[in-house]
């Protein structure tokens, strides 16, 4: 594998994000007076070693433009799709169409502000390792139970070899591509860049993060994420 082949970062951002029950999209709301999604791509544009940021938004998108970072030179905007997989798909067609065709794939949500660039350098590194590609994850911690349909323990689950999936996820770009495709063809339930390419046959490998990559999902997610970047700026990397 060589090491000059260029890092793509696609930051898929066309989800609404209705759990947080407010009226616009998660990764517009503010932490610290910057936009959620501001401070993802900040951390992706900072980078050294990111050649292009390609962000896909929704084509009823009407916050991107008000975006400081909008006139960055390694932004790229496209529209995205009705599933994040279908966004992802649409970035990495765009990625191709202006000539990145060897390049790696690095996906990220866009609601994960906290995102540092020790982790990063974790995800560029495990190439060596991984040449099938990676994703950042964080192994299970707590006791896992499985529930019924009444909300009852139906058994406990062994944490033993259990992870949890976060991102960035990290593919060369034309495999990505081909297995999004053929999974989505083939009515495969795609629920991150992995997924597809598990369902392809490959196993990716799992890089130890973080846990403080937190996704903001829920409304009492935001004040985490604040401490957790003012902790960030106060430890410049």
């Amino acid at each position: 594998m060589s090491q000059a082949q260029q890092i793509i970062a696609i930051i898929p951002a066309a989800g609404v994000g209705k759990r947080m029950g407010v009226n616009i999209p998660k990764q517009y709301l503010s932490i610290n007076n910057k936009p959620i999604l501001s401070h993802t791509l900040g951390a992706f544009l900072k980078h050294p070693k990111i050649d292009k940021v390609i962000v896909a938004i929704s084509k009823e998108d009407e916050y991107f433009a008000d975006l400081k970072e909008i006139g960055h030179p390694k932004l790229i905007q496209t529209i995205g799709g009705a599933e994040r997989a279908d966004t992802v798909l649409a970035a990495i067609e765009y990625a191709q169409s202006e000539g990145y065709n060897d390049a790696w794939a690095l996906v990220h949500d866009a609601a994960r502000p906290c995102i540092t660039h020790v982790d990063i350098d974790l995800m560029l590194e495990s190439r060596q390792q991984f040449p099938q590609g990676a994703i950042l994850a964080m192994p299970v911690r707590d006791t896992m139970k499985r529930a019924g349909g009444r909300n009852q323990i139906v058994e406990t689950v062994c944490r033993e070899q259990l992870w949890h999936a976060m991102t960035p996820q990290m593919f060369p770009i034309n495999a990505l591509k081909g297995n999004l495709i053929n999974a989505l063809q083939a009515g495969a339930i795609i629920t991150d860049e992995a997924s597809a390419m598990e369902w392809a046959g490959e196993s990716p490998g799992l890089v130890a993060g973080r846990p403080d990559n937190i996704k903001v999902t829920h409304a009492e997610d935001l004040q985490l994420a604040r401490l957790y970047i003012e902790q960030h700026e106060r430890n410049v990397e």
